[in-house]
This record gives structure tokens, C-alpha cells and sequence, in this order.
């Protein structure tokens, strides 16, 4: 739960603690044509905080970790070097909590794009490159929240409480290591909200999606079969099939830990309209077997398994080994999400409204495209502790350039 923050919470943020405003300086072009958005019914022309200032704001706040609340953000735009330089200035708690609700988060994807047509490919194993289509895996995670609107949901946790919550959707584009869509829904993760039906109101044609056990439904396989897409998707270890073809296992596989290879006819005790209506292909591979685990009570929780973990897919022809490599990038996302709230601090949220939230998950996907570019890695811990400390005034640019220089000669 986010805990309210009084004046005497905050500590004085001394100017020399905010460095690299140099680097969002160079965001702020991008950012331009967002001034005027939300402004139409502003007749009389005096609104103080302006859709790009609310955005840099938002972005100062994800990079330094000295801002960990909103009366901190609120003094930091207070520094004159930080006003001079992006040209943001002190506001009230009340204008930034509200101005949201006029601001379009949708606007954001604009500059994404940009942004990440400029990316280099920073993850993607040599081993797929056979593989034409855009490895994507899928997933939502659940957000904490303070806000009591209609739209989040109180959830229960393991630990017995009950919180508002949200529910993130999350397309993760692996090759790239950055989120590719996102959509916030009430966390419920069923009706609307459930994470099948999110990801069908999204399928693309030529993508492979990674999904994991929730995702195992057969009309949304066939939903992907049909518009020329696969997908690797786990399901349970007590699936009912029926053997067409068992398939001799490759050194490699084996190697990869691979048991079983055999195409399969499922939904045999589904109606027939809920069938697969394409040929399916089990992949089943060793895993070290460990109880179900997660911080919400549920079939949400992470799943636990007895020993294997049972792939269905439709990539009929390639090799097995690959299949399970392709499954192992199911865990990117995973990794994503806690570098999302443990990293860049979007486990406090500094807005209880949609749009808001939604603004806030947008500048978190900009900084993880602008740490891409700055550094030509994906984000990790360590690179974003360094640009912590460059942003805090701790660490030189000279220092900075040299863990870049780092990194590229580490991922060359």
C-alpha cells in the first residue's frame, strides 16, 4: 500500500544531488507537441501544468531515487537548475493530482515508436535466428493502489489483507527487451479483465507469443493459429491427449532437457466448436519440481510443477531444443515487471487515476527505451543503479560513459 507522505517526511533535496538533466533535456523535442494536449476547453489560458512538463516530471522522478514521493517531486521542481534545464517549475499537489484526468496516456505510443525505431536488438539469441517471427511474451501483473474508484478491485493477498489493485497487461518484445504494448484493466482477470481476452483484443499477425499457463485456452490457440502467428504456451501436466506421432529425440534436445516430443490431438472431452482445429505439438521438458507459490491467494499465483513442464505449440518443424529455449524468454517478462516496481519505483504509485497510473507505466516503458539507447543493453540492475547515481550527482558523465563503454564491449 502506498503510505501518505507529510511535510516533515520530506528531506530538503540538495541541487547538486540532481545530475544528467542533460540526458531528459534531449527528451524534451519529443515531448513538444503533448503541450497543447488536453487544453481545449482551457479558454482563458492559464493552465500551469502542461501535458510534456507532467511527463518530464514523471520521468525525473523514475530516475532519481532522492524523489521517492510527490511532495518530493514537487521540491524538486523547485531547484532552479532543474526548472532552467527542463523547464518544468514547483506545482501544486493538487494541479498534478488532477491535471491527469485531462492528459491522453495513449498520446505516449507516439513517442515509444520513436523511440524505438532507433533501438538495436539486444536480446535475442543466435540459435532463433531461424525464427522470423517477433518473440513476444505475454503476461499482467497486478499494481497496488490507494484508489477506491469503481474500476480497481479489491483484491485478497496471501497475507490476508486486501488492497485496491489494478491489473497491467503487458506485451513484452524480447529481441528489443521493452515492453511493446500495455493496457490497464481492473485486476479481477476475469470477464474483460481476463488476461485471454486482453491478449485476444491484440493478436498480430507473424508474432510468437510466450505464454504461460493461464493463457491455455484452445479457442485462443486457434484465435493465433488462424491469423499466421504461434505461440509456446505452458499448460498442465495432467492434459488429456491422444499420440499421433512421437518424435526420436535430438542430442541437443535431450541436452536441453527435453523428455517428450509427439504430436497430439487434445480437446477430446471440450465441444467441438472449443477444439484446436490445427495440429498441436507437446513439447515436455525436466524441471525441478517445487510447490505453487505468489503473493495473491488464487490460480494467479505462480504455478508450482511435479517434475516437467508440458509445452503446446504449432510450430510443427522446429527443433525441440528451440522450443524450450523460445519458453525460457516466457521469464524476460517476469523480469520486467520487477525491474518495473523494484528499480524504477513503479510499486508506488504517485496517481490513484487510470490515466495517471497508465502516464506513469508509459514513462516507465520511455526510460527503459532511453536506458537502451543511452547504453545499447537492455536494462539491468547494475546500469540502472549507475544512472541512479549519475542522476543524483553521485556519479560523473566520464564515470557513466565508461560503464557504457562497459557494456558494449561485454555484449560485443
Amino acid at each position: 500500500m502506498i503510505a501518505a507522505v507529510t511535510r516533515d517526511d520530506v528531506t530538503k533535496i540538495d541541487p547538486r544531488q540532481i545530475g544528467g538533466l542533460k540526458r531528459l533535456r534531449h527528451l524534451l523535442p519529443l515531448l513538444q507537441p503533448l503541450h497543447d494536449a488536453g487544453c481545449q476547453r482551457d479558454r482563458a489560458g492559464n493552465r500551469q501544468l502542461h501535458f510534456d512538463e507532467y511527463v518530464t516530471l514523471v520521468l525525473l522522478y523514475l530516475f532519481n531515487p532522492l524523489i521517492d514521493s510527490l511532495r518530493g517531486l514537487q521540491q524538486a521542481a523547485a531547484v532552479e537548475k532543474v526548472s532552467a534545464q527542463l523547464g518544468v517549475k514547483r506545482f501544486s499537489l493538487g494541479s498534478f493530482s488532477e491535471s491527469c484526468r485531462i492528459f491522453d496516456p495513449q498520446k505516449l505510443k507516439a513517442i515509444v515508436e520513436q523511440l524505438s525505431a532507433e533501438l538495436n536488438p539486444v536480446g535475442r539469441d543466435p540459435r532463433l535466428k531461424d525464427l522470423k517471427q517477433i518473440l513476444t511474451a505475454v503476461d499482467g501483473t497486478v499494481l497496488d493502489a490507494i484508489s477506491s474508484v469503481a474500476a480497481a478491485w479489491w483484491l485478497p493477498f496471501q497475507d490476508g489483507s486486501s488492497k485496491y489493485a489494478w491489473r497491467l497487461h503487458t506485451h513484452f518484445d524480447v529481441e528489443h527487451g521493452v515492453p511493446s504494448d500495455l493496457q490497464l484493466t481492473d485486476a479481477r482477470c476475469s470477464g474483460k479483465s481476463d488476461e485471454k481476452n486482453v491478449l485476444r483484443s491484440k493478436l498480430q499477425k507473424d508474432h510468437c507469443y510466450i505464454l504461460d499457463r493461464w493463457y491455455a485456452q484452445f479457442v485462443l490457440f486457434n484465435d493465433i493459429h488462424a491469423i499466421d502467428s504461434s505461440y509456446v504456451c505452458r499448460i498442465k501436466e495432467n492434459s488429456v491427449f491422444e499420440v499421433s506421432q512421437e518424435r526420436l529425440l535430438s542430442d541437443a534436445a535431450l541436452a536441453a532437457g527435453v523428455v517428450r516430443d509427439a504430436l497430439v490431438t487434445m480437446g477430446l472431452t471440450s465441444k467441438p466448436a472449443a477444439r484446436p482445429d490445427h495440429p498441436i505439438r507437446l513439447i515436455i521438458i525436466e524441471a525441478k519440481e517445487h510447490e505453487k507459490r505468489g503473493g495473491r491467494k488464487g490460480n494467479n499465483a505462480g504455478p508450482g510443477n511435479k517434475g516437467t513442464i508440458v509445452i503446446a505449440t504449432n510450430l510443427l518443424e522446429v527443433p525441440a531444443e528451440i522450443i524450450a529455449l523460445i519458453y525460457l524468454y516466457r521469464y524476460t517478462i517476469e523480469i520486467f515487471f520487477r525491474f518495473l516496481k523494484q528499480i524504477l519505483g513503479c510499486r508506488h504509485l504517485i496517481s490513484t487515476k487510470p490515466e495517471g497510473i497508465m502516464i506513469q507505466m508509459y514513462c516507465a516503458v520511455i526510460a527503459c527505451l532511453l536506458i537502451n539507447l543511452w547504453t545499447g543493453a537492455k536494462p539491468s540492475k547494475r546500469t540502472v543503479e549507475m544512472l541512479a547515481f549519475f542522476f543524483m550527482g553521485v556519479a560523473s558523465e566520464a564515470e557513466m560513459l565508461r560503464h557504457i563503454a562497459g557494456l558494449k564491449k561485454t555484449n560485443a
